[in-house]
Formats: C-alpha cells, structure tokens, sequence
C-alpha cells in the first residue's frame, strides 16, 4: 500500500458553529453541509469534518478531545498580508513569524488558536537561509 494524500481530517469541536464561524470569517474557509446534516470547512481539495464533542459520530478517535490538533496551513504569500487580516479581526498571534520545515521545503510561519484552543500555524514558502527548523 502507497498512501498518495490526505483527503480530510476531523476535529472534534465543542461548537459547530462558533468553529464554522472562525475558519470561514479567519481563514477563507467554505462552510459545507454533507451526508445526514454533517457539517466540514472545505479549502482547496481538502476539507476538515467537524465532530462535536457532545455526540461525535462513529467511528471516531479513541478519545475524541476538542483543541487538541496542531495544523499547519500553507497560505497564500505574503505572510504581512495575513498578519494584517488577523490583527484587523483581534486575533492573537501566539509566535512568529519564525522559520519553519514543511512537508516539501522550509516555511516562514506564525501560530493562531482557533476557538477550541487547536494550534494553527499559518505558513508560506521561506528562505533556506532563514534556518528553518521543524
């Protein structure tokens, strides 16, 4: 077996629609209605299903735990841009902008929590010379 990408992640959330509301209002994200009233946040080809806390659904992590994710968004540059939106909108920037390794090369991030206190590090292409670490 080969796995060839991710297709969808979940985050169990202790408010559906206070999380919907901070991915579409923060971070550009599609709310999105599926299967049985099933709500998700689709970006790009990719979208995180929303479990809530009270009655995720089944099958679902062993022990399914609002704010524990820690995820990494590649953003579109430039990172200044980014960091305006979210002092415009009083989100806390915890850390950066700091050099980062991704999945394919180093990154220049800054870290955000969303409303269930899951890290978000918000993250474009960087400078190899910056001494990007993981």
């Amino acid at each position: 077996m080969q796995v060839r990408a991710l297709d969808h992640l979940v985050l169990t959330v202790a408010d559906v629609s206070r999380t919907c509301e901070f991915y579409r209002t923060v971070l550009g994200m599609e709310v999105v209605t599926f299967g049985a009233g099933r709500t998700a946040l689709r970006y790009g080809q990719q979208k995180i299903n929303l479990h809530p806390a009270v009655r995720p659904f089944a099958p679902h992590a062993r022990v399914p735990q609002a704010g524990s994710a820690d995820l990494c968004f590649l953003i579109a540059p430039p990172l200044e841009a980014a960091v305006a939106h979210l002092q415009a909108l009083a989100i806390a920037i915890e850390q950066g902008p700091v050099a980062r390794t991704g999945a394919t090369g180093p990154l220049v991030s800054i870290y955000i929590r969303d409303p269930d206190g899951n890290l978000l590090e918000l993250s474009v292409p960087g400078d190899r010379r910056l001494g990007a670490r993981a």
